[in-house]
């Protein structure tokens, strides 16, 4: 099954559960008569408001993420926790609500109740969805054209769980070669010509499976693979080249990981772009009297160049300033410092768009140049934009120490990890780490 099918049934299941929950909690607070009302809510509108907010919570919490190796009980429990946080806010808010207007706050069992129609109602629909899937592929309908980079026992291997379990939703094609590899007669070709064979043979996944180590392998496929709708996942060994901080999932004994060739979805990006344009113009209004204070302490005491402008690398390798305040580190200035205050300019260059809130360190150019060199997968870190604070940073607050491999690795679990909701993590541990100076 396509991932847009899924999603259109996913929101279709939730569409119909979500709104039958709600309908049947409206019985029993409203028309049952069990609770007395001096102002009746009405049904309608708050509805559609529910429902818009859960579909809303689903997808920063990743339920209508392709489903990708996920037992149906380890979906359920994730769907239990999400709605358990969700209920709680939402609650939350309602009785908020009751209490502004003076109205009566019923019984907290009702936050119970609701609780337990959401966890059946929208499990079972999920559930029935999935159940339907695994029996359309057990009978091979909706299997995904796959390829395996790689030859010998490892990829072999792979090939075996395949054949073994038609659930997982792959159906093997053949092989691509490697250099130095041994031609079997499955190999469809080597890895140069990986385009022209997923074309020709409408591959839909490729896996990544090599008794052999090669530090450009992983880069070089996803380099020729990222102009294709096509998704990557590989065994850890192979992985570890590029960060080794990603929990693998375990497939019948063989462990993979996916990797995605798009880091964010469109929407999430856009999405990003907007809260970094709206937080950026509010904590520059916010902070605007203590940028004017330093920008007169500047003036006054030490005297010089109020900014320091910076050329670094950004997203797609484009060159930008970035702007600092000019502080000497003494006195008023170690209080900047420690504070961060010195990075406040940091947010013109979010309403700019060649900074994010949350993304890699920018990089010198001379650094990047070096890195491209030395790092093969280096260039997949200029795909986004560089943030003013990241898990790099956050990992690395106020460690001199740290080497640049380390950081690298933090980046490249951002990278493969990237979502709003860790986005909101990183803001939060950042403004921990400065109130307490330390690192997360």
């Amino acid at each position: 099954m396509s991932s847009k099918k899924e999603l259109f049934l996913l929101l279709v299941s939730d569409l119909i559960f979500a709104n039958l929950s709600w309908s049947i909690y409206y019985y029993i607070r409203i028309e049952s008569g069990w609770i007395n009302f001096t102002n009746v809510p009405s049904f309608l509108g708050p509805m559609v408001f529910v429902f818009i907010y859960w579909v809303v919570f689903f997808y920063i919490f990743g339920l209508y993420k392709h489903w990708f190796i996920r037992s149906r009980f380890e979906e359920f429990l994730t769907l239990v926790r999400t709605i358990s946080f969700g209920c709680l806010l939402l609650f939350f808010f309602i009785f908020l609500d009751d209490y502004y207007k003076d109205a009566k706050i019923v019984s907290r069992f009702l936050i119970l109740i609701y609780w337990g129609l959401m966890v059946f109602w929208v499990s079972l629909g999920r559930i029935t969805i999935r159940s339907f899937q695994m029996s359309l592929l057990r009978k091979g309908y909706g299997l995904r054209n796959t390829i395996i980079v790689g030859t010998g026992e490892k990829a072999n291997e792979v090939k075996e769980m395949i054949f073994a379990n038609p659930k997982l939703g792959y159906k093997f094609v053949g092989f691509v070669g490697i250099n130095g590899d041994k031609n079997e007669k499955e190999q469809l070709g080597v890895l140069d010509n990986i385009q022209d064979i997923i074309s020709k043979y409408a591959v839909d996944d490729v896996l990544i499976a090599s008794d052999q180590k090669y530090d450009e392998l992983i880069i070089k496929t996803m380099n020729l693979c990222s102009a294709l709708k096509v998704s990557i996942k590989i065994v850890p060994e192979v992985y570890e080249i590029v960060s080794g901080m990603v929990k693998s999932e375990q497939v019948h004994g063989i462990p993979l990981v996916e990797v995605k060739t798009e880091l964010m979805p469109f929407t999430s990006r856009q999405f990003k772009t907007l809260i970094d344009f709206i937080l950026s113009l509010e904590l520059l209004i916010l902070f605007s009297p203590v940028m004017l204070l330093i920008i007169l302490y500047i003036m006054i005491i030490q005297k010089g160049e109020i900014f320091i402008k910076q050329k670094k690398i950004g997203r797609n390798m484009k060159v930008f300033s970035n702007i600092k305040f000019n502080i000497k580190q003494k006195g008023i200035g170690n209080f900047i410092y420690r504070f961060k205050l010195d990075s406040l300019p940091l947010l013109l260059n979010v309403l700019k768009n060649d900074m994010s809130l949350v993304g890699p360190e920018p990089e010198d150019i001379e650094n990047v140049e070096a890195a491209i060199t030395e790092v093969p997968y280096y260039t997949r870190r200029m795909k986004i934009k560089p943030g003013i604070t990241g898990w790099s940073q956050i990992k690395s607050f106020g460690d001199t120490n740290i080497s640049s491999k380390k950081k690298l690795q933090y980046d490249f679990y951002y990278l493969e990890n990237m979502s709003l909701l860790l986005d909101f993590k990183i803001m939060l541990n950042t403004l921990i780490s400065i109130l307490t100076n330390k690192k997360i």
